[in-house]
Parts: structure tokens; C-alpha cells; sequence
């Protein structure tokens, strides 16, 4: 009887240590973390095995708390089951090693925003765009020169938070730089491209903060933003960021990142939430400004910022900056030609173009009577910022 009873009781136990041993002890941990959602977290684990249960088991191990207690099994297997169609269905997400997959394709967030359910509708967006890509780069451009179009979400000042998530911009149809680049991350994960958020929370000269996105090509980073100059590492603020100071670190650059790291990334609107990971790439930037400042150099040029005010009464601050199309021309030729920014798109943002030293050229636009004007620059020996007016007569 007493033997019965013993076989009996090292059963139980060997069921309950079976039972407690059914995942590893971070997985474990996060299930107690989540409250009464714990079911819904082990009924998405239930539904996958080999390389796609360890990607379920990365996003758990590393979720904010607020995601272990409210994120749904449904929410959880569209995720890991659209991410893996991207990975089979490209080349280059294929090809990634599993460590940038997991926390550059796989994450369902990038900062704060809420958390929508966008992984399935995007794929179907924006796999029309890299159907043909040969490359990774092909995909990356095929996707960065038509997310407005398919969005048609605009930067506005008037958006209602900075934080935005990819449904309440396209709701809106407005949003920040933030709100932005987190549109544009989600569309690059969408189709296996390794994206996240990059950004600053105050620039050396204190003029305000500014984020945008990274993309990991052939094992290395590079910046782009939502508004592509169709280079990568060519913007309006790699001066700015070059110039940071790294012994200050409201200055940094940072990346976010899923997984934990020494790190958070500064959330300008909210400087309580800690738990969005960093790492610090400043020296990158700085790194590629020093390159393009030796580039210039050898190629005698500088750089021109143009801004477009509606008349001569108006200055900088306020609403009166005006988009138009501007042309330079030399020797009677367009050699380029851009938007100007208006009113309501960052202050930092500016339609630049850079020219050889000593040169006479000319910047032309059409007036707010529709006529074509024609500004004469001579000379110039040094970077500046040129000031047209929309009402300017001939």
C-alpha cells in the first residue's frame, strides 16, 4: 500500500515538475508578469514550433508589461505568421541572420505608440511595391518613394500627438517625424526589410529634437526618412548630428531597439517611460558628417538652404513659409530643383542644394501671380540660407 502510494505521489511530481519546466525560465517569468493574460500568451506559444515558436518567445521574453497583460493570441499569431511570409517570400529577409530578424523585422512597435494590428494590411500594401526587387537596397527605395502615395500621410504640426500609431496617422492623415518614421518602419518590417527608429532628443545648437529611421543593408546601417532624399546617409540634419557633443547625452543619436539594452530611447513627450531600448550610434553620424565634410572640401562646394516666405513683411517664426518649386540654374541650365518647406513642416526642414564655390548661378520659381522669377546669387564662398518671397514681382 505504502509502495502504491509512493509510485502514486512521484507521478504527481514528476507531472508538476513536467508542467513547471514546459518553457524556459524568462518565458516563465513574463507569464507571471502577465496576469490574466497569461492564457492568451500560452494559447499563441501552443501555435507554432522550431524557429517561429523561438521568434514567439523572444517578443514575450522582452514585451513591456502593459503588452504581457494586454496583447491578444490572434494579435501575437498574425504577427509571427505575416513576418515569416515576408521571410520566405524575400531574398534578402531569407538571408538575415536570426538575431536581426528577431529584433529588426519581428517587433509589432517601435516607441510607444499604440499598439495596432498593422503587420497583415501592410504586407498586402507593400508587397506590390517590392514584387520585382532584385536587392535589398531595390525593396528599400520601391517602398520609401511610395509610402506617401499609399498612406497619404503628411508631416503636420497639427497632428494630435507625437506618438502616433500607423492607424491614427492614416486616420488623420497627419503626423510628426515620429509618427512618421514609425510608419515607415512598420512598412519596411512589413516585407522583411531590418528597420527601427532613429532620432535625437535636443540637437548641438538646442534647436529641438527630431527622429527618423535606420535600415540595415548588407550588414551594415544606414538612415533614410519618410520623405526619401533617394540617397541613404543624405539629409538635412547629418550637419546637426555630426556635430554632437558626446559628452553630453541629450545629444546622442539613438536607435531603438527591441530587446533590453544599457540604454532607453528618449521620448521627448514623455520622459517617464523607460522601457523602449537604445543604442547610442552617435559616432556613426558623426563619423559620416567628417566624411561629407571631406567631400565637400575637395569638391570646392558648399551648401545652399533656400526658404520661400509669402511676402517681405514676413520672417521665420510663425506661418509663413510657403511651398513652392524652385529651380538653380547655371550657364542656362537646370542643374536642380526642389520643394521649399511651408508652414506646417518642421522648422529644421530646408530645400538645400549644394554648389561649387565662386559659381554665378540663379534660383527660379513661379510668384503667387503665376509668373516666373528669377533670383541672381554671385559668388558665394560659404553656406547660406537665401531667403525668396512668394509675392516677389519680376
Amino acid at each position: 500500500m505504502h509502495k502504491t502510494l509512493n509510485i502514486i505521489a512521484l507521478a504527481i511530481l514528476l507531472i508538476a515538475t513536467s508542467c513547471s519546466n514546459k518553457y524556459s525560465e524568462p518565458i516563465q517569468n513574463a507569464l507571471a508578469q502577465s496576469g490574466n493574460n497569461a492564457h492568451e500568451l500560452e494559447m499563441a506559444l501552443a501555435n507554432f514550433k522550431g524557429e517561429q515558436k523561438e521568434a514567439l518567445e523572444f517578443l514575450i521574453q522582452y514585451m513591456p508589461k502593459h503588452d504581457l497583460e494586454e496583447l491578444s493570441a490572434e494579435y501575437l499569431i498574425e504577427n509571427i505568421k505575416y513576418a515569416y511570409i515576408a521571410r520566405n517570400d524575400y531574398a534578402w529577409a531569407k538571408n538575415l541572420d536570426k538575431d536581426i530578424f528577431f529584433n529588426e523585422v519581428l517587433p509589432y512597435a517601435s516607441l510607444n505608440e499604440r499598439r495596432d494590428y498593422w503587420r497583415p494590411d501592410f504586407y498586402k500594401r507593400f508587397s506590390k511595391y517590392v514584387s520585382d526587387a532584385s536587392s535589398i537596397e531595390e525593396a528599400i527605395w520601391a517602398v520609401n518613394n511610395n509610402i506617401l502615395s499609399e498612406l497619404n500621410v503628411e508631416y503636420n504640426t497639427d497632428r494630435e500627438k507625437p506618438d502616433q500609431s500607423p492607424y491614427e496617422s492614416i486616420e488623420l492623415g497627419m503626423a510628426s517625424c515620429s509618427g512618421l518614421s514609425i510608419l515607415l518602419v512598420d512598412a519596411f518590417r512589413a516585407v522583411g526589410i531590418p528597420a527601427r527608429v532613429a532620432g535625437t532628443p535636443n540637437w548641438f545648437n538646442n534647436s529641438g529634437n527630431h527622429n527618423w529611421v535606420e535600415v540595415y543593408v548588407n550588414g551594415q546601417w544606414h538612415f533614410t526618412e519618410y520623405y526619401p532624399s533617394g540617397t541613404f546617409d543624405e539629409a538635412w540634419f547629418l550637419e546637426r548630428a555630426g556635430k554632437a557633443d558626446k559628452s553630453k547625452p541629450e545629444q546622442w543619436m539613438y536607435a531603438s531597439s527591441f530587446k533590453p539594452t544599457k540604454l532607453h530611447f528618449p521620448l521627448v513627450w514623455d520622459d517617464n517611460i523607460k522601457y523602449v531600448h537604445a543604442v547610442d550610434v552617435t559616432d556613426r553620424y558623426i563619423d559620416l558628417y567628417q566624411k561629407e565634410l571631406a567631400r565637400n572640401n575637395s569638391q570646392n562646394s558648399v551648401e545652399l538652404q533656400v526658404v520661400m516666405l509669402k511676402n517681405e513683411d514676413c520672417s521665420l517664426a510663425g506661418n509663413n513659409r510657403v511651398k513652392a518649386e524652385v529651380s538653380l540654374i547655371a550657364n542656362g541650365e537646370t542643374i536642380n530643383s526642389g520643394e521649399t518647406s511651408g508652414s506646417i513642416d518642421d522648422m529644421n526642414r530646408y530645400l538645400t542644394f549644394k554648389v561649387e564655390k565662386g559659381t554665378d548661378f540663379s534660383l527660379s520659381f513661379i510668384n503667387a501671380n503665376g509668373q516666373l522669377v528669377s533670383k541672381k546669387v554671385t559668388a558665394i564662398s560659404e553656406n547660406q540660407q537665401i531667403i525668396l518671397f512668394h509675392n516677389q514681382k519680376i
